[in-house]
């Protein structure tokens, strides 16, 4: 007696017919087909065991299945990408949802290297200082209106001089009288203390802190003898060769305020009405 031979599913006996073993397990073709071949992606019929199938992230197609849901090009060997549950191929995506390189105007296609700024994108190749031409790549850059400049040529080139070190200024720094200065070289005149960020004034073309504006240049108060700068608050009287805070222009006997109210010299004296009515 011969020994039996049976599908290992449906315990159909296989003499004469055809089988697959799966894990030395002998069946039928029909079992086969039912237990073990994929369900198409794209028309979601079985992939029977003598179709040609294709698979791609744990999806499988019949081969005739694998194409573009745009065009219905074959994918089979081509470029693709996929978008949500679909395949598209390279073509079809670049045409509705790659971006454009604003230097050639040719699309970026998807895999390849680009670069983005401010809302527009370049091929790599494509992205390149305005003054020397060398593609940017991965280095720093500066944007001036709408060029695009690598560090040493937008110093050399755009970047304002400091007016002290004659050095590229490239960030922050000062304006003073539309000359700029980098901040560490912006500094008084006399004791060369940094002025950025400090009250100061000028004499002439020369920046001065209160300090040494008062010591060198500051007329007087006549009153507190101390100098008038214009500094907190500035706002002074003149009268002859002399000057006076406005606090301190009072009058000399009975200290009420002159601002605004006449008065009457006597010698180094200033006297208020009634005062001088007295004498």
């Amino acid at each position: 007696m011969s020994d039996q031979f049976d599908c290992k599913n449906c315990n159909e006996s296989l003499y004469g017919r055809k089988y697959i073993q799966v894990e030395d397990n002998p069946h039928c073709i029909p079992c086969f087909d039912r237990l073990y071949a994929h369900t198409c992606q794209g028309c979601k019929e079985i992939i029977g065991h003598n179709a040609k199938e294709l698979f791609y992230e744990d999806r499988h197609y019949h081969q005739d299945c694998f194409r573009c849901f745009r065009c219905d090009r074959s994918l089979a060997g081509e470029p693709f990408t996929s978008l949500e549950d679909s395949l598209i191929c390279s073509d079809c995506y670049c045409n509705e949802f790659s971006s454009k390189c604003v230097a050639c105007d040719k699309t970026v296609k998807p895999g390849s290297r680009m670069l983005e700024y401010d809302g527009a994108s370049w091929h790599e190749d494509c992205f390149v200082c305005h003054g020397c031409e060398k593609p940017i790549g991965a280095e720093a850059f500066i944007p001036d209106s709408s060029s695009y400049y690598c560090v040493p040529c937008y110093e050399r080139r755009v970047a304002p001089q400091c007016s002290h070190c004659k050095k590229a200024l490239t960030k922050g720094g000062v304006t003073y009288k539309d000359e700029v200065w980098h901040k560490e070289c912006f500094f008084c005149s006399g004791c060369k203390a940094p002025l950025a960020g400090q009250p100061f004034t000028s004499q002439g073309d020369s920046p001065y802190c209160v300090k040494c504006f008062s010591s060198l240049y500051a007329k007087k108060c006549a009153g507190c003898n101390t100098a008038i700068t214009g500094f907190g608050d500035g706002k002074y009287v003149s009268f002859e060769d002399r000057q006076w805070h406005q606090p301190c222009f009072k009058c000399s006997r009975c200290s009420v305020s002159l601002v605004g109210s006449g008065f009457f010299p006597d010698r180094d004296q200033i006297l208020c009405t009634d005062c001088n009515s007295d004498d």
